[in-house]
């Protein structure tokens, strides 16, 4: 099962790019993604900005990610 995780572009530099995902930095490359430009935002894989995303469908991909690992901490619990 392959996991995509929503950020948004903070800044370009050819094909990488820094993304924040849930408040956290992280640099990315762009490479299929050539277009995108800051304030955008993609989903992420592997380190792969793979498609642009509208922030609909981020923020809404995020709250279920937020709400998986409350689940996955309560089981722990």
């Amino acid at each position: 099962m392959c996991l995509g995780v929503p950020g948004k572009i903070v800044s370009k530099d050819n094909y990488k790019a820094t993304a924040d995902i849930n408040g956290n930095q992280v640099v990315v490359s762009i490479a299929m993604t050539p277009d995108v430009v800051p304030g955008q935002y993609v989903l992420i894989h592997a380190g792969f900005a793979m498609q642009i995303i509208d922030e609909n469908e981020a923020e809404e991909t995020m709250g279920w990610l937020l709400e998986l690992r409350k689940l996955g901490e309560a089981y722990e619990d």
